[in-house]
């Protein structure tokens, strides 16, 4: 039974999320969260998340019982705000502050 966790605005560009997504998909739990937990806090938190989240859903069973799996992680682009930055001679250059969003899968091993 797979479990699902998402963050939503998260400020920081999506290609940026992407490659850290890319380094745990298809990774067990225990590992994934050892590898994010200095890098990406944010993904870290959403990796509890989706195990917490797998465990009501399989009635309290320990995810350290079962090997837990990121089944898939795929990141879209959020939304974007938009602001200027002077320029020289009177313009203003566009600076497009992105965001991301998260969706985070795990499910067990078998």
């Amino acid at each position: 039974m797979e479990a699902v966790a998402k963050l939503n605005n998260y400020p920081t560009g999506p290609r940026k999320m992407r490659l850290l997504a890319d380094v745990i998909r298809g990774m067990e739990v225990e590992k994934a969260l050892a590898i994010l937990q200095h890098n990406a806090v944010p993904l870290a938190k959403l990796l509890k998340s989706a195990i917490s989240n797998w465990e009501q859903k399989n009635n309290g069973a320990s995810a350290a019982d079962s090997s837990l799996v990121v089944k898939t992680v795929f990141v879209d682009g959020g939304r974007t705000l938009k602001r200027m930055r002077p320029a020289p001679q009177g313009r203003g250059y566009r600076v497009r502050k992105r965001s991301n969003h998260v969706t985070l899968i795990v499910d067990s091993k078998n």
